[in-house]
C-alpha cells in the first residue's frame, strides 16, 4: 500500500482555558470521530508567563488518558490522592484518569512554555478503571538519529528503539525534528488511525507547504512522509492508535459512552461519590 494521503487538516484556534491560561486548541469535540482514539489536543507555546501561570486549579477527570509533554517549561502538578511531581523539558506525564480523579497542573514561570497536552479515549471496558499515573521520564524516552533529524519516542517503538507503553490502548507518539530540507517517511500499522501536529516550523507534505500549529490527518496507507522546508526546521508529534469505534459522550473534563454516564459522574463529582479507587504512581 503507498504513502497515506492527506485526508483532513486542523488548524488550531488560540482560546483560554483553566483559570485563563492561553493555548492553542486544536482537536476537540468536533473532531473526535474523524481522529478517534484522540479526543482534544491543546498547544502550548508562550514567551510570556502572564499567559499560563494562572493554570488548571483542581478539576475532575474520568474515562480518558492525559498526556502532557513538554519541549520547554516546567508543570507542577498534583492530585486529590496525594500523588506530585513536576514536568520538565522533554518529559511527559501519562495519567490514566479511569473511574475518576481530581488534579491540577500549574506551568511554572519559564523563557518559554512550549508543549501539548492530548487526550486520548478508553475503551468502554476500562473507562472505570482504577487511576493511575505513568510519569515518563527523558531516560524513558527513546531515541534514534535520523538522516537530517532525530525521533524521540514517547510511546511505541521506531526502528528498534522502545519508548514507554502505559495506555490501555496501544498508541505511539513520536517528537520528530527535522533540519531544513530533510526529509522523513515514518512506517504506520494499517488498522491504526494516523495524524501529525505541527507544533514548531512549517513542514512539507505531498509537496504542500502547512503552516506550524496544524493537525494532519491521513488517510488509509503504510507509511506517512513529512519533509523541513528550505528555510527552516521542522518539529511535528506523529501520532497513532487503533479507532475504538465507540459512542462518545463528552462533558467538560468527563469522556463516557452515554448521556446517562455522564450524569452519573456528575451527580457524584456534586454529592461526593465521585472518586473510587486511589490512583497508582509509576514512575
Amino acid at each position: 500500500m503507498p504513502d497515506r494521503k492527506i485526508r483532513e487538516m486542523v488548524r488550531g484556534r488560540k482560546t483560554t482555558d483553566g483559570a485563563g491560561v492561553h493555548l492553542v486548541r486544536v482537536l476537540g469535540p468536533a473532531t473526535v470521530e474523524a481522529f478517534d482514539p484522540f479526543l482534544m489536543l491543546d498547544s502550548f507555546d508562550s514567551r510570556n508567563p502572564d499567559d499560563y501561570t494562572a493554570g488548571f486549579p483542581m478539576h475532575p477527570h474520568r474515562g480518558i488518558e492525559t498526556i502532557t509533554y513538554l519541549i520547554a517549561g516546567e508543570i507542577d502538578h498534583e492530585d486529590s490522592l496525594g500523588n506530585a511531581g513536576r514536568i520538565g523539558p522533554g518529559q511527559s506525564q501519562w495519567m490514566t484518569a479511569g473511574s475518576g480523579i481530581m488534579h491540577q497542573e500549574m506551568p511554572q514561570p519559564a523563557e518559554r512554555m512550549l508543549g501539548l497536552q492530548l487526550w486520548l479515549n478508553l475503551p468502554r471496558e476500562d473507562k472505570m478503571t482504577a487511576p493511575q499515573y505513568f510519569d515518563i521520564t527523558s531516560a524513558l524516552i527513546g531515541e534514534k538519529p535520523v538522516d537530517g533529524g532525530l525521533v524521540r519516542v514517547i510511546s511505541g517503538s521506531y526502528a528498534g528503539v522502545r519508548g514507554a507503553q502505559p495506555s490501555y490502548i496501544p498508541a505511539t507518539i513520536y517528537d520528530v525534528t527535522l533540519q531544513p530540507d530533510a526529509s522523513l517517511t515514518l512506517p504506520t500499522s494499517p488498522q491504526d488511525n494516523v495524524f501529525v501536529f505541527l507544533i514548531e516550523g512549517d513542514a512539507v507534505i505531498e509537496g504542500g507547504t502547512i503552516a506550524e500549529k496544524t493537525a494532519v490527518l491521513f488517510g488509509e496507507g503504510d507509511s506517512v512522509t513529512v519533509a523541513a522546508t528550505a528555510e527552516a526546521s521542522a518539529r511535528f508529534i506523529f501520532c497513532a492508535g487503533k479507532p475504538l469505534h465507540e459512542p462518545v459522550a463528552w462533558g467538560g473534563p468527563i469522556v463516557m459512552n452515554t448521556d446517562a454516564e455522564l450524569d452519573q459522574a456528575f451527580a457524584e463529582l456534586n454529592t461526593g461519590r465521585f472518586i473510587r479507587h486511589s490512583a497508582k504512581q509509576h514512575n
